[in-house]
């Protein structure tokens, strides 16, 4: 009885969305003479790589139709934020793509910035984006290594997730976490760069290369990884810029939309790299865009590294950024502030602004409205994943339940972001 039920209730859901897009989006079973199967892909399910569903109405192993569901972790984290202090909104920005945090931090950091008109010296910039392609690799990696485990192709995800690790080294060293990094502050760095963090990151930049050419010449030369990743999956240039695609899923469409182009932040005009884009929007075509763009973030730090300007890692904002702490122990005035940064007492002007950065899956956008007080009246978090995803029923439609997996890979949705 309870199969019966579940299935009732699925078939539901399908007929409702049916009826939602005039009739066009699902076909009910009195549109084939067979029947179809209708399988539930997810809620919990190793392959989904998060917690949302996608109910699919199948031929055979062939996908007639499908309808996506999410809200199974869903936080409010917009509406936590309309009662925390700034600062203290740093770490929900973590949790939302988690594999690679600190451009989500940066992000927000920038955004506040904005609003509160701070000036942010140029080695903090430079620092900054140092971080943020560190981070962008690190999300890279995770995309294109699962992408191997769910073709079977186990071997270079251990490759590669060791320099993964490498890398939250370098996280340590600069602000002390790993995954959900807390870096940085509005205003700057929280901490300069220390030697021995230069010193892990000038190694792993001599070392990582090599991986890198290692992990690559391990797929693109394996032949069942090629045969099952390319003509998967694919999306038009026209059809992605309607869903609202940005990032690698719509370069791979052929589109060269970069945010650290079309609107530079933090010194990223002062940087040469190349914008790597695709051709057909297939799964190939994420794959192979993704690592050239880890070639690209390569070139971005070398550069970053070698010409970072000496001077502040902060700006000069008292009232916003957070006093060293030994000077909290012995000035009155650093204490003052420090408990008032601290505890939200310190209010924020008046107005409305919108800042965007390229995340590792696309454009990360922060909407803040503030009424004056200590606390945002309103933020919008502009999540990449939740827009990208809406096309995954109609990408496939046609394919096969193996591809479907694929697809869902290449695309980098990560759930924290799709749900928060």
């Amino acid at each position: 009885m309870a199969v019966n039920d579940a299935l009732a209730g699925t078939h539901k859901i399908i007929e409702e969305a049916r009826e939602q897009q005039g009739g066009q989006l699902v076909p009910t079973l009195n549109d084939f003479s067979q029947e179809l199967t209708t399988l539930n892909l997810g809620p919990t399910h190793p392959a989904t790589h998060g917690i949302f569903q996608n109910i699919l109405q199948m031929d055979g192993e062939r996908i007639i139709s499908g309808v996506s569901t999410i809200g199974y972790i869903h936080r409010a984290f917009e509406k936590i934020a309309e009662r925390r202090p700034f600062y203290q909104i740093t770490p929900l920005t973590d949790r939302m793509n988690y594999c690679s945090s600190p451009i989500n931090n940066m992000g927000w950091h920038m955004t506040v910035e904005k609003l509160l008109g701070v000036q942010v010296p140029k080695r903090a910039q430079y620092m900054r984006v140092i971080m943020m392609e560190l981070a962008r690799i690190a999300d890279h990696l995770i995309c294109n290594s699962i992408l191997g485990v769910d073709t079977g192709a186990f071997t270079g995800f251990l490759y590669v997730f060791q320099e993964r690790e490498k890398i939250y080294e370098i996280y340590e060293e600069v602000c002390g976490s790993r995954l959900t990094t807390n870096m940085g502050r509005v205003g700057g760095m929280e901490r300069d760069f220390s030697p021995v963090a230069l010193q892990k990151l000038r190694k792993w930049l001599k070392e990582f290369p090599a991986v890198m050419r290692e992990f690559e010449s391990m797929f693109t030369r394996n032949r069942i990884f090629m045969d099952r990743i390319s003509n998967v999956g694919p999306i038009s240039a026209e059809r992605a810029l309607n869903y609202g695609f940005t990032g690698p899923n719509l370069r791979a469409a052929g589109v060269d939309y970069d945010v650290r182009v079309m609107n530079p932040y933090s010194s990223y005009e002062d940087f040469e790299f190349d914008i790597p884009v695709g051709t057909n929007g297939d799964t190939y075509d994420r794959f192979i865009v993704r690592n050239e763009e880890i070639w690209q973030s390569l070139r971005i730090i070398n550069q970053a590294l070698d010409n970072l300007p000496e001077g502040p890692f902060h700006a000069d904002a008292p009232h916003y950024y957070l006093p060293p702490k030994q000077a909290v122990y012995k000035n009155m005035e650093a204490l003052i502030y420090h408990f008032k940064i601290i505890m939200g007492e310190i209010e924020a002007p008046v107005g409305e602004v919108y800042h965007s950065v390229e995340g590792g899956n696309g454009e990360l956008g922060f909407y803040l409205v503030s009424d004056g007080g200590r606390t945002p009246y309103r933020l919008h978090f502009r999540r990449p994943c939740f827009i990208y995803y809406q096309a995954y029923p109609e990408m496939v439609v046609g394919t096969s339940l193996s591809d479907a997996i694929v697809i869902l890979s290449s695309m980098n949705v990560i759930a924290g972001e799709l749900d928060a």
